[in-house]
């Protein structure tokens, strides 16, 4: 597709993805709780922070490889799970695997994901399947068993969910299940012919995964705000979480712990990795972004955990200041979802290509061409360059000018 080429960045791809999908759909994947604070948050914590740009270093070969979770991906960007991928194109989850698989890179599978377990694992991509802990623990084992039998390689259990968060866009979008759209969100599906042509071919639309345990909730009359509060356990603790680990022989992931005492918990129930995340800032608004709490984070865990980013990454240089400040790699959502709605499986791949060449480029710009190269002294916060100077020493005069004054 011609249009995807003329993307530059992801902010490009998001202009795209805004003019495909009619208003409702591009609200609920734009928006975030409440005000939104977090979520504006996640994008401005990584403004505090300058690379070290270092010169007259051998950069002829640069190998941005790295390993997380297990998995060799080939950059440090990993898919975070997103639920409901064929909201943005029919092609959904499938498009996104398959584009992942080429890139080299791991693919998330949501619970809430519009195909099975099963499906994804067919299409050959580094997969790891994202958990909830629902109050029915059949159910809960039922999905990490289907994910063990399917070489899953991971399992990330999302504990940010107790409740939904307050997502007011949605409300005033209608865009809950059943729809409750406006004249003018109805007006807008009009305006979008190719979006809407493949919403009523796709007529498989459902949450694959969990829809022979707790039926279609499209047709139920039940919205998915109703779901979440009614399936997920408000009771969980950590108590669960070493059930769980009890449970699964493979990677153990916690998405959505974010301080640095709730990181250490994770560790000493046996997790394998943290996701830090807030997620998307679409739950707590005003809680901090996950870079905000990262060194904190790497400092009180020390080596008992990988640390993956989850929130805001939208440049090759967002990458490479998370790893400078602790992070083994990052995970993204959003941007590949604005590939996906923008081009399908193109689009992903075109999102992933941006990322990959970003990452290489600043790399080399940073005199950097190894990830594991990549320390603290490689970022610089901007307090440092705003510190109020040294009262400069006071000239010293010649006998010569002082004859001449």
């Amino acid at each position: 597709m011609a249009s995807l080429e003329k993307a530059f960045n992801i902010a490009d791809m998001q202009a795209l993805a805004s003019r495909a999908l009619p208003f409702p759909i591009r609200e609920y994947l734009e928006g975030g709780a409440d005000d939104e604070w977090t979520l504006a948050r996640n994008r401005a914590a990584f403004g505090e922070w300058a690379l070290a740009q270092r010169t007259l270093v051998d950069v002829s070969t640069i190998d941005p490889g790295t390993q997380m979770l297990g998995f060799r991906s080939a950059m440090p960007v990993m898919l975070s799970p997103t639920g409901m991928s064929q909201l943005f194109h029919a092609a959904g989850e499938p498009a996104v695997a398959r584009a992942a698989a080429a890139a080299g890179v791991p693919y998330g599978l949501s619970t809430m994901a519009t195909t099975s377990i099963e499906a994804i694992a067919a299409t050959g991509a580094q997969r790891y399947f994202q958990l909830y802990l629902f109050r029915d623990r059949g159910l809960t084992k039922a999905l990490l068993e289907r994910a063990a039998a399917n070489g899953y390689g991971a399992l990330c259990l999302t504990v940010d969910t107790a409740m939904a968060g307050n997502r007011e866009r949605d409300l005033r979008s209608g865009m809950i299940m059943p729809p409750r759209f406006t004249l003018g969100s109805l007006m807008s599906f009009a305006a979008h012919p190719r979006w809407s042509l493949g919403a009523l071919k796709n007529r498989s639309f459902q949450l694959a995964n969990v829809v022979d345990h707790v039926g279609d909730i499209g047709n139920a009359g039940t919205s998915v705000i109703d779901y979440v509060n009614a399936q997920f356990d408000r009771s969980a603790t950590w108590k669960d979480v070493e059930w769980l680990r009890a449970q699964w022989a493979g990677k153990l992931v916690i998405k959505g712990a974010i301080l640095p005492a709730d990181c250490a918990n994770a560790v000493a129930c046996g997790v394998d990795a943290v996701m830090v995340s807030n997620h998307g800032g679409r739950q707590l608004d005003t809680a901090g972004a996950p870079l905000d709490y990262l060194p904190a984070i790497r400092d009180r865990i020390g080596n008992g955990a990988e640390l993956i980013v989850d929130g805001g990454i939208r440049r090759g240089t967002d990458v490479l200041k998370a790893i400078a400040l602790g992070a083994d790699g990052c995970s993204i959502g959003r941007p590949y979802l604005y590939g996906l709605a923008a081009g399908g499986e193109a689009g992903v791949a075109r999102i992933l290509s941006i990322f990959r060449a970003e990452i290489e480029r600043d790399m080399g710009l940073m005199g950097r061409t190894r990830i594991a190269d990549i320390t603290a002294d490689d970022v610089d916060h901007l307090s440092t360059f705003r510190s109020k100077p040294e009262k400069p020493a006071p000239r010293r005069v010649s006998k010569r000018d002082a004859a001449n004054s």
